[in-house]
């Protein structure tokens, strides 16, 4: 969030307009407070069994702050179809693995364990079904024989940090095509 916030500044087309959170103690809400970067926070947990309701809520917040594209960072929530609809095409995220390998949880050491040679991050467009959507960009780099799951994770975020910016300024200027570092 942070490296996103940060690059939305000169010429970049897009500024952030609110930084939303399911969790009040989620840190970048400090920190995007600290940039005089509005904020807010949905809490999930009233809405339990409810995502629908629980999502009607985040549109509400969303809309209120003139959202017009979301950047996933961190959000730990599975969306529903509903909503994940309602912001087709304007909604990213990213992934700690070169998607299609490795979605879901606990890619650096499955990458590890899959004996692979490299590794890496992938932005894409939301869809309904789990890390899977169209691919905006990836960046790579190559596994090292001394790597752990969290080295390669640490290596892994420092990658996502320039990958994640550079497709946001990608997307919101209209471009084409898929974004590759590495």
């Amino acid at each position: 969030m942070v490296a996103l916030t940060d690059s939305m500044v000169g010429d970049h087309p897009a500024r952030p307009c609110l930084v939303l959170s399911n969790n009040a103690d989620a840190g970048g809400l400090a920190k995007a407070a600290a940039r005089g970067i509005p904020t807010a926070v949905v809490d999930h947990t009233p809405f339990k069994g409810d995502r629908p309701a629980f999502e009607a809520e985040l549109t509400a917040v969303l809309e209120t702050a003139g959202t017009e594209l979301i950047c996933l960072a961190g959000f730990m929530r599975i969306l529903t179809s509903g909503f994940v609809g309602r912001w087709q095409g304007r909604m990213l995220n990213i992934h700690p693995s070169l998607l299609p390998k490795f979605r879901g949880l606990h890619t650096h050491a499955r990458a590890l364990e899959a004996g692979e040679s490299e590794h890496g991050c992938t932005v894409h467009e939301v869809t309904p079904e789990l890390d899977d959507g169209p691919i905006r960009g990836q960046a790579r780099l190559q596994i090292t024989d001394g790597d752990t799951p969290d080295s390669l994770a640490a290596r892994v975020l420092a990658l996502e940090h320039q990958l994640y910016p550079a497709v946001l300024r990608h997307v919101t200027e209209n471009r084409s095509g898929i974004v590759e570092i590495g």
